[in-house]
């Protein structure tokens, strides 16, 4: 057992356990090496079915690579449970859809969501798509105003744009040595992008 579903499966069976022993054996089940793919996926749209059952299901599913855990593994990125935000971001990096980043980034940029951003901007970071530089750019300067409140959000959108090491991140990054929680940061990340080029005389 891999360390996510470990730490999933430690999770379910606590909050499964609280609910009897029924819940317990059920959890047991869904957990199961051997269970089916297709009564995982029944789990999903099954009416009545608690919460850690869809989530077990569709990490289960999404990290076999199956679709249809697409559309619960992404509200489960946005979930207020820091937890269940991680397992989904996990089980996406996984499932290898190609809609995943799109999503990531759409709930990464989304102002309204910001306090739940950051398994979605780590989730960015390691999927290396298309979206993930513009969407780490976008988020960043929107969170570079005085006295935000959401500065680990920024120093994973800092330390992701270093890794990435895209120079289309050098102005926002350079904007970030101004805050004082993110000079030493933006720093270094700026010492991973490549050198600019120099004009011809």
């Amino acid at each position: 057992m891999d360390e996510e579903l470990a730490a999933l499966a430690g999770r379910v069976r606590t909050e499964a356990a609280a609910q009897g022993p029924g819940a317990a054996a059920r959890a047991a089940h869904l957990l199961a090496a051997d269970t089916d793919r297709e009564e995982l996926a029944a789990v999903l749209t099954a009416a009545g079915a608690a919460l850690w059952e869809r989530e077990t299901a569709a990490f289960r599913l999404g990290c076999a690579g199956d679709d249809r855990a697409f559309e619960a593994l992404v509200l489960l990125l946005n979930h207020r449970d820091p937890p269940r935000c991680a397992a989904a971001a996990h089980a996406l990096s996984r499932l290898g859809d190609p809609r995943t980043a799109r999503a990531a980034a759409a709930l990464a940029t989304n102002p309204l969501r910001t306090a739940y951003a950051l398994h979605p901007v780590r989730l960015l970071v390691r999927l290396r798509a298309p979206e993930s530089v513009p969407a780490l750019i976008a988020t960043l300067g929107r969170l570079l105003s005085p006295q935000d409140p959401y500065g680990r959000i920024a120093l994973a959108c800092v330390a992701g744009l270093g890794e990435l090491a895209d120079p289309r991140a050098r102005p926002v990054l350079t904007a970030a040595q101004a805050h004082p929680g993110l000079a030493v940061p933006a720093t270094e990340a700026l010492r991973r992008l490549p050198a600019p080029r120099r004009g011809r005389d």
